[in-house]
C-alpha cells in the first residue's frame, strides 16, 4: 500500500484539482435534487429520468474528451509541446459540428420519446420540459469536455477548477431564483433547473476559450486543425469512448425506466441514489483521469512498466479515499438521505440500498481508475467491450428479472446493480495485469 512521497505528490498535484471540481459538481448535483424535491417526488422523479436521458443525448459528444487527453498527454511525454493543443482544437469542432444540430433534433423528438421511458404522464411531461431545455447545452457540454481533457493531459487540471466552480456558483443562483421565482425572477420548476444549469454550462465555455487564448496559444490552440492522421487517430480513440459512454447513459436510462415500473416512489428514490453515488465516485474519476495523464505521459517517453506502476499507485490512494467517504453513508444512511428526500417512507426504502452502496464504494474505485488509466494509453476498445458487455449483458438483465418481473423490491435491485460493477472492476484489474494493453498508436 506504500507510495513513494514524491509520486504521491505528484499523483494528488493533478488529481485534487479533479476531484474538487468533480466534487463541485456533485455538490450542485445534489442541490439542484435538494431544490427541486420541494415540488413533490413527481418532479424529482422526472428531473432524474430527464438528467440520465440528457447524459445519453450528449454521452458521444463528451467521448472526445479522451481522445483529446489521451493524445495531448502523449504529445507531452514526446516533448512536442507545440502540437498538444492540436487534439483541443479538433474536440471542439466536432463538439460544434454534432452538437447543434443534434441538440435541436433532439429537442423536436423529446416530446414523442420521453414518455416511452415513464408510464407516469406527469412523471413524462415535466421530464420533457426539463429535457428540452437541457439539450440547448448540447455543444457547450461536449466543448467544456474538450477542454477538461486537455488541460488534464498538460497539468493544468487548476484551470479546470477554476472554471467548474464559477458555472456551479452561477447555477446554485440561477436555480435559486428560477425554481420557485425569488427575487421577482419567473417561478419556472423544473424549466428553471435546467434553464439555470444549461446557462451556466455555456458560461463555462467561455470561460475555457478565454483562459485557452491564455494559456494554449503556444501550444497551437486555434492555430489550425490537426492533420489527417491525427483526426484519424482521434476517431479511433474517440469514437470507442464515445460509443461506451453512450451505452452506459443508455443504460442508465434504461435502469431508471425499470426502476419506474416498480414504482414511483422507487423511482424517486433511485435518483437521489444515484446522485449521491455520483458524489462519491466522482473523486474516483478525478484519481482515474489523473491515471489516464500519467500513464499517457510514460507512455509517451516509452517507459511502459512506469506507465502500469502509475496505475496501481493511483489506485491505492483513489481506495483509500473511496472507503472514507463510504464512511456516512454506511453508519447513518437515513441521515445522508434527509435533504434530499422528504417523504419518510421513500427514504425508508432508500436507506438500506445506500448502505450497500457505501459497502462495494471502495471497490467501484477500482475499476473507474483502471478503465481512465486504459483510455490514456489509448485502449478505448476494450474499456467499450467491457464496460458494454457488463452492463448490457449481466447488469439490466438481472435488474429486469429482480424489478418489474420478480418484484423483488429496491435493495435487491441496487444489490443486482452494484455487484455487477464491482464485477466490471474486477474485469479491470485483471486487464491491468496483464500485457495486451498500452501498445496502441496515439
Amino acid at each position: 500500500m506504500w507510495i513513494e512521497p514524491e509520486r504521491r505528490t505528484r499523483i494528488l498535484a493533478l488529481a485534487l484539482p479533479i476531484i474538487g471540481g468533480m466534487v463541485s459538481q456533485n455538490v450542485l448535483n445534489l442541490v439542484d435534487t435538494a431544490m427541486v424535491s420541494s415540488l413533490g417526488d413527481a418532479a424529482l422523479a422526472a428531473v432524474g429520468l430527464g438528467g440520465f436521458a440528457n447524459f445519453m443525448a450528449i454521452a458521444f459528444i463528451t467521448g472526445t474528451a479522451a481522445g483529446v487527453q489521451a493524445m495531448a498527454a502523449r504529445r507531452r511525454g514526446q516533448g512536442r509541446t507545440t502540437e498538444m493543443a492540436l487534439p483541443l482544437n479538433g474536440g471542439l469542432v466536432l463538439a460544434l459540428v454534432l452538437g447543434l444540430p443534434l441538440g435541436f433534433g433532439l429537442m423536436l423528438a423529446a416530446p414523442h420519446v420521453f414518455p416511452l421511458l415513464s408510464n407516469d404522464a406527469q412523471v413524462a411531461q415535466l421530464g420533457t420540459d426539463y429535457l428540452q431545455v437541457r439539450l440547448l447545452g448540447m455543444a457547450a457540454v461536449g466543448m467544456n469536455y474538450a477542454f477538461r481533457g486537455y488541460w488534464n493531459a498538460i497539468d493544468r487540471s487548476r484551470l479546470y477548477l477554476r472554471t467548474i466552480l464559477v458555472m456551479h456558483v452561477t447555477n446554485i443562483i440561477l436555480n435559486y431564483l428560477l425554481i420557485r421565482g425569488h427575487l421577482g425572477f419567473p417561478a419556472l420548476g423544473v424549466q428553471g433547473a435546467a434553464l439555470a444549469t444549461t446557462l451556466s454550462t455555456w458560461l463555462g465555455t467561455a470561460m475555457y476559450f478565454y483562459l485557452g487564448r491564455r494559456h494554449a496559444r503556444a501550444a497551437g490552440f486555434l492555430r489550425g486543425l490537426p492533420d489527417r492522421e491525427t483526426l484519424r487517430t482521434m476517431a479511433r480513440l474517440a469514437i470507442p469512448a464515445g460509443l461506451q459512454q453512450f451505452f452506459f447513459a443508455t443504460g442508465m436510462t434504461v435502469f431508471f425506466k425499470l426502476v419506474g415500473q416498480v414504482g414511483t416512489a422507487e423511482l424517486a428514490a433511485s435518483n437521489v441514489l444515484v446522485n449521491l453515488l455520483l458524489v462519491a465516485i466522482l473523486p474516483g474519476m478525478g484519481f482515474g483521469l489523473a491515471a489516464a495523464t500519467l500513464v499517457g505521459q510514460a507512455l509517451g517517453r516509452k517507459d511502459r512498466p512506469e506507465a502500469r506502476r502509475w496505475g496501481l499507485d493511483v489506485t491505492r490512494l483513489a481506495l483509500a479515499a473511496m472507503a472514507l467517504l463510504a464512511l456516512p453513508a454506511l453508519i447513518a444512511p437515513e441521515w445522508v438521505l434527509a435533504p434530499f428526500i422528504h417523504t419518510p417512507e421513500t427514504r425508508a426504502l432508500a436507506a438500506p440500498a445506500l448502505r450497500m452502496m457505501a459497502l462495494l464504494l471502495p471497490l467501484d474505485a477500482v475499476g473507474v481508475v483502471l478503465l481512465n488509466g486504459l483510455l490514456g494509453a489509448g485502449d478505448a476498445r476494450p474499456v467499450m467491450i467491457i464496460s458494454i458487455v457488463t452492463q448490457w449483458g449481466i447488469q439490466l438483465p438481472l435488474v429486469w428479472l429482480v424489478g418489474p418481473v420478480l418484484d423483488q423490491g429496491l435493495l435487491v435491485i441496487w444489490l443486482v446493480w452494484l455487484a455487477g460493477r464491482a464485477g466490471q472492476s474486477f474485469v479491470f484489474f485483471r486487464v491491468w495485469q496483464g500485457e495486451r494493453w498500452g501498445h496502441a498508436r496515439v
